[in-house]
Parts: C-alpha cells; structure tokens; sequence
C-alpha cells in the first residue's frame, strides 16, 4: 500500500504495513518507509 512519506515528499510503498484503529473508532494503516525509516500514516480501510 502506497503512503505520503513527510521526510522524502514522496509517495512511497509502505514497509510493514498494519491495520490499526485510531481514537475516533475509524480505520487506518501504519507502516515505515523503506527509503529513511519514519512511520507512515494512511487514513482509511487497507
């Protein structure tokens, strides 16, 4: 799944990716980015 990364400005191919849920009950995914290692964030089901 693909992911906005805020350190490279890019779109990049989620490392790990993970179903989780956040506070409000809605869905996301997190993952890492392969190229720098930050966590990477996608709002909605996966």
């Amino acid at each position: 799944m693909q992911a906005y990364c805020v350190k490279c400005r890019t779109k990049r191919e989620m490392k790990n990716p993970k179903a989780i849920t956040m506070k409000n009950g809605k869905p996301a995914t997190q993952g890492t980015c392969p190229v720098c290692g930050t966590k990477m964030f996608r709002i909605g089901k996966s």
